[in-house]
């Protein structure tokens, strides 16, 4: 009996300089996604992601890079098994325009150009106000949302945004407001009240500004073509049509990536995860939020192999 995979993909925050070398410097197909994919928004990719540059850092360009190693190794993976396929995918924050590019609703050159416009337009948002995000440690959901809660009635900008684990959930809005409000974080549970070197508030009402053109772009790359369900960081469900994907990646922009509830969501529905791209945070995640949950991650060649053999065979 076959396997029942997740294949799950990180968000921003997870890249890193030399990020895909490994792949490049010994598969030519990544050479040539690295070349059409920088054809498209005319990037160097061998120059962003093998040199220190501030490029790497700035959201329109740091959601492409990621996007782009992630869709290699998911690639790569599927070229070494074309008979294992997801049980649905699952993505954190941009992530989930990775799995949306790995369920085949998009191809990946459009996906790498509408990610490079969606971190610009993020950036626009955010631009003429001083926004940020605010990571906090040790505190339950309930008393992140009721801090928040009574600040908005102060009239003060913040929200939750990111649900990552029981005692790690990442907050957004106005600076100057996370900075307000670090005591009362820390007065509710918080053991620690980081901020984050970020100038765009994601996931919250900030961003409003670019949903619509977000949706207008998707709703001219994005095909009826799912190979699986894709689980909604907004509502822990699976969707798989064009029109729910447009609708609920718009919404995404302003609303909490729910990704410790989507996890508990599929749990029971899978048998293991796969994490495709730099790093293992998810992997990491995974680990705290379902124990009984295996995963398995692709970030080089050595790790493709190691998945290969226990995936594949």
């Amino acid at each position: 009996m076959s396997k029942k995979i997740a294949m799950i993909f990180s968000g921003q925050g997870s890249q890193s300089v030399g990020m895909g070398k490994d792949f490049y410097e010994n598969s030519d197909i990544t050479k040539e996604m690295f070349e059409k994919a920088g054809q498209r928004i005319n990037v160097d990719f061998k120059d962003l992601l093998f040199t220190e540059n501030e490029k790497l850092s700035q959201t329109a360009y740091t959601q492409p890079a990621i996007l782009l190693i992630q869709m290699i190794a998911y690639r790569l993976f599927k070229d070494a098994c074309p008979d294992v396929n997801a049980e649905l995918f699952l993505g954190h924050s941009l992530g989930e325009f990775s799995a949306l590019c790995a369920s085949g609703a998009i191809d990946y050159v459009d996906a790498v150009e509408l990610v490079h416009k969606r971190g610009a337009l993020m950036q626009s948002a955010c631009e003429e106000i001083e926004a940020g995000m605010m990571a906090l440690v040790g505190i339950a959901d309930e008393a992140v949302e009721s801090v928040c809660a009574e600040a908005q009635k102060d009239g003060k900008k913040v929200w939750p945004a990111n649900y990552n684990q029981d005692g790690q959930l990442v907050v957004a809005g106005m600076k100057s407001d996370l900075v307000d409000l670090e005591q009362a974080f820390k007065d509710a549970g918080a053991k620690k009240a980081i901020l984050l070197n970020m100038s765009v508030a994601s996931h919250c009402a900030l961003l409003a500004p670019a949903q619509e053109p977000l949706a207008e772009l998707m709703s001219s790359m994005v095909k009826e073509e799912f190979s699986a369900p894709i689980i909604s960081n907004v509502t822990t469900q699976g969707y798989a049509t064009k029109a729910e994907a447009v609708s609920l990646l718009k919404e995404q922009l302003v609303k909490p990536v729910k990704y410790k509830q989507s996890i508990l969501a599929i749990e029971n529905s899978v048998d293991l995860a796969i994490e495709f791209g730099n790093g293992t945070v998810l992997k990491g995640l995974n680990k705290r939020i379902a124990k009984d949950m295996e995963t398995l991650n692709i970030s080089d060649m050595a790790s493709l192999q190691k998945v290969v053999e226990e995936v594949c065979q």
